[in-house]
């Protein structure tokens, strides 16, 4: 076993902790205190040929294995949460559908312009009544002079409503079979498009510089050639890009928990009381003790369904396990982070506040952990 990254992924991810260090963290608590989306950073990001890592080289992607993506989102994620999960959304369920299921012409029009980081891409799949249940979507695409008529309603979807927003990848209801089970279908929508509007801005508990809109569409017509893949497969073509997802929700509580302990042990050995650092007391010593066991034990999680997902080995459970585990251990290192800072840790001055304001949406997208726990239980369950 050789948990060592490649020396090529190392050298990136020191490039990318260089980059956060000084376009992103110095910035954040600002774009954060004001809602503000920072466009700048995703293009430069794209100049670094960062907007398309899991893309290959011939759509203007980086061709990056699953591990080094994971190694870069640790970096972006240490420094924002914010930023990386913006890039977390248009890196994997707003392209992958495009390079996994898109024409050769569509590839080209949509997913190479993402790719090269000239725009940002955006997924639609929850709606007001649609969220674990994706089945229940009620959006719904007809055919129509020599098109599809979109109507319906998504929600809290990331990325639509940018300076920089190229269009939203989504999902509809087609119909219904003669059993009648719905058909769904996989469309692309440009920014812009008649009947398409991006609604205000959503104020978030976290996450407070992503882009996160209602999406409305009225009598949205689209031409035939938008609709990517076979019309009906549409559910089963989101669901098989779903894992790679839960991975990048997975390493983004990772960074989240590694910038915890950072601050915690920062915090603790600086503060004093009583005459003693914070750190000599053993209530807090083993707070910090245990967020540092739990952060590398998230560690060996994500790398690993990473690692399976390269050899194109099944990874499914074990991205699930990862997403679950990771996202609630950010939740109880930033908790434990707070505690140590006492009520320097309760001010939104403080960064600490900032990173356990954005920890309580990663247990709940990509999958709520309760239906990362069904899919656990069905596929151990399978196996026995």
């Amino acid at each position: 076993m050789d948990f060592d990254l490649p020396e090529e992924t190392r050298a990136l991810q020191d490039m990318v902790r260089d980059f956060a260090a000084k376009e992103i963290a110095p910035h954040a608590a600002q774009w954060s205190e004001n809602e503000m989306f920072p466009a700048k950073v995703f293009t430069k990001l794209g100049e670094l040929g960062l907007m398309g890592m899991l893309v290959p080289e011939e759509y203007g992607g980086a061709g990056s294995d699953t591990v080094t993506y994971v190694a870069v989102m640790e970096e972006l994620g240490a420094a924002d949460q914010s930023i990386a999960s913006s890039w977390n959304a248009h890196s994997t369920i707003a392209t992958l559908p495009l390079l996994a299921y898109g024409t050769e012409e569509q590839k080209r029009r949509w997913l190479t312009p993402l790719a090269k980081g000239e725009a940002i891409g955006a997924f639609g799949l929850t709606e007001p009544e649609a969220g674990s249940d994706a089945a229940g979507i009620t959006t719904s695409a007809r055919r129509a002079d020599g098109g599809w008529v979109i109507n319906g309603t998504k929600m809290f979807i990331t990325n639509a409503g940018t300076e920089i927003s190229q269009g939203v990848t989504l999902l509809a209801v087609t119909g219904r079979d003669e059993d009648g089970r719905k058909r769904y279908a996989t469309f692309y929508v440009p920014t812009g498009t008649p009947g398409y509007t991006a609604g205000r801005k959503l104020k978030k508990l976290g996450w407070h510089a992503m882009d996160t809109r209602e999406l409305v569409f009225e009598d949205c017509w689209i031409p035939e050639d938008h609709l990517i893949g076979e019309e009906g497969g549409g559910l089963r073509q989101f669901l098989s890009v779903l894992d790679k997802g839960r991975i990048s929700v997975a390493a983004l509580g990772l960074s989240l928990a590694r910038t915890a302990l950072t601050l915690a042990v920062k915090h603790a050995t600086e503060r004093h009381q009583f005459g003693r650092p914070l750190s000599a007391f053993q209530a807090v010593a083993h707070k910090i003790a245990d967020i540092g066991t739990e952060v590398e034990a998230a560690r060996c999680m994500v790398y690993r369904a990473a690692w399976l997902a390269d050899r194109g080995r099944p990874y499914s459970t074990a991205a699930a396990m990862a997403k679950l585990y990771a996202s609630e251990v950010a939740n109880r290192a930033a908790s434990q982070a707070v505690q140590i800072h006492g009520g320097y840790g309760y001010v939104r001055e403080s960064e600490i506040s900032r990173f356990y304001a954005d920890a309580k949406i990663l247990e709940i997208g990509e999958g709520t952990n309760e239906i990362q726990r069904d899919v656990i239980a069905r596929a151990l369950v399978k196996q026995a």
